[in-house]
């Protein structure tokens, strides 16, 4: 299967130091995948790697089959029919919104660059303001016109380095869905760089979690939130307690709520550690029951508590108002177990 973008063993140094460690990534045509991952974890570097903007130390990679980079090869970024959007956009002030969009169309007659002008405009919603300036925009406005400017040259692949950041929160959940939008119309295959995994989750068909110059998982949000395949991930992606439990032979989890049948899931026999997220557990008011509130969080929609449950601290979300202190039943709510094996 060709890929639209493959990257295979490449890692990327810095000062003689590894910033990128043997790393591979399949992207599949018209697929959206977010690079998520702290500060320094290398995700910028990898964007930059494919963009043609750091040199490789060794690996290979590939856009629609085609080498764009190896040990022998190395096209130049001009040379790639890359789009690039940046997190601050990088529109030129001096330039109309319409002289942005056709920017990277020098070559082509007047013509086709005005109707690729007026077809961009209308795809992006800002038709009837190709004459305004970058200042006279909104932060939105002006991502939209980044994007825009992006896809008038109609390039194998998009970058984007951090592109809501910039924007207001109160916007950015809608400026999202509107340039997926966007780049499921025009059938985009699109990289993105973040570390919000809230963008990633609205944004991205898959994820790659970083971790020091690594891939820890790579697949869908649902994937990697209910089933990570390391602490790391499953950290990096939300909130959730740990209860020690043992595992048997036969796959039988002994835990404080009973025994539980781990199935087929991978696991090693012995002492564990339980993965139980906020929405794995529910509480009821009860008078003998096992758990105490001792934390309230009010999050709009829900409340986050904090329940002292036979010794351990569990993270519960409810619809329910209850009171610190007040007594409460912990039951389970069906779901897949993810067990790790306990931190050493």
């Amino acid at each position: 299967m060709t890929h639209a973008l493959s990257v295979s063993n490449l890692t990327c140094k810095y000062n003689g130091q590894a910033v990128l460690e043997n790393l591979s990534l399949p992207v599949k045509d018209n697929e959206i995948v977010c690079l998520l991952g702290a500060s320094g974890c290398g995700k910028t570097t990898l964007l930059k790697a494919i963009a043609g903007l750091l040199p490789l130390e060794s690996g290979v990679i590939h856009i629609n089959g085609r080498i764009i980079a190896d040990e022998q090869t190395w096209l130049p970024p001009e040379k790639r029919n890359i789009g690039m959007i940046f997190q601050d956009y990088a529109l030129f002030p001096h330039l109309t919104v319409a002289e942005n969009i056709a920017f990277g169309l020098r070559d082509w007659d007047k013509a086709k660059v005005n109707a690729k002008i007026q077809q961009m405009l209308e795809l992006v919603r800002l038709t009837g303001l190709d004459d305004r300036y970058p200042h006279q925009l909104s932060g939105g406005q002006q991502q939209r016109v980044a994007i825009a400017r992006a896809l008038a040259c109609e390039p194998d692949l998009i970058l984007l380095d951090e592109p809501f950041s910039n924007i207001d929160t109160q916007v950015r959940h809608g400026l999202i869905k509107e340039i997926r939008r966007i780049f499921k119309a025009q059938g985009v295959t699109a990289i993105f760089v973040t570390h919000s995994r809230e963008e990633a989750f609205a944004f991205a068909d898959r994820m790659a979690v970083m971790n020091n110059g690594v891939i820890e998982q790579f697949g869908t949000a649902t994937e990697l939130y209910y089933r990570p395949s390391s602490r790391f991930v499953a950290e990096f992606l939300g909130t959730g307690s740990y209860l020690p439990v043992t595992l048997a032979d036969d796959k039988t989890l002994s835990t404080p709520f009973g025994a539980i049948n781990l199935g087929s899931a991978p696991a090693s026999n012995g002492d564990a550690e339980w993965l139980l997220r906020p929405q794995n557990l529910k509480v009821q008011p009860a008078e003998d029951g096992a758990g105490v509130i001792t934390e309230q969080l009010f999050m709009g929609d829900i409340c986050r508590y904090t329940v002292e449950f036979q010794g351990h601290s569990l993270i519960v979300n409810s619809h329910l108002i209850l009171q610190i202190g007040q007594r409460v039943a912990v039951t389970l709510e069906p779901h897949e177990p993810v067990v790790f094996a306990a931190a050493s």
